[in-house]
């Protein structure tokens, strides 16, 4: 078993302490994203880059450079991406953190970040900074989203660390029916 340098294991703590601290500052809005949240987090996780990097004796992977990453119909791009794994039995993915103009999709329904994490565990993906929801004509904007692939349900907040919301409220639009 391996343990995190203390570098990794503070850098881990602030990026907790900061999400948790969004969470407690900041009102919730949910939001039903059924496309995405409905997503077989199971599924065989395929990717391509430009560059990979294995880094073995911290159980992780880095893809960078058009990062495409495909798990069933989910599908995750951006610049760069750690891949954190463990080696119990098998190689099992444990969490995504990907950065850079992370887009990910699902049908017809995307979402925008500056950065996301997926964790495989708790079967959630977290997006923050300048978070944009597309879903047909529907969009929704805010700081940070929390897709809960468990139940079905997302999360968007309105203020967080670089976003350009300069309101911290969660805002968007809904499209209306066409009428004859």
């Amino acid at each position: 078993m391996t343990f995190p340098n203390p570098i990794q294991q503070s850098l881990r703590i602030a990026l907790v302490s900061f999400l948790v601290g969004c969470a407690l500052l900041a009102g919730w809005q949910k939001l039903s994203a059924q496309t995405i949240a409905s997503h077989d987090s199971n599924a065989p996780v395929n990717y391509a880059a430009d560059r990979i990097e294995l880094q073995e004796r911290q159980d992780r992977v880095v893809l960078s450079g058009n990062v495409d990453i495909t798990q069933a119909d989910l599908r995750l791009r951006a610049a760069r991406t750690t891949v954190a794994y463990t080696r119990e039995g098998s190689l099992k993915i444990q969490r995504i953190d990907a950065t850079g103009g992370v887009l990910v999709t699902r049908g017809n329904e995307s979402a925008h970040g500056d950065v996301a994490i997926y964790d495989f565990n708790r079967r959630i993906i977290t997006m923050v900074g300048n978070v944009r929801l597309q879903k047909g004509g529907d969009t929704l904007n805010g700081g940070r989203m929390v897709i809960d692939l468990n139940s079905g349900v997302s999360s968007v907040d309105g203020s967080a660390a670089g976003s350009t919301s300069a309101s911290g409220r969660v805002s968007g639009s809904f499209a209306a029916p066409k009428q004859n």
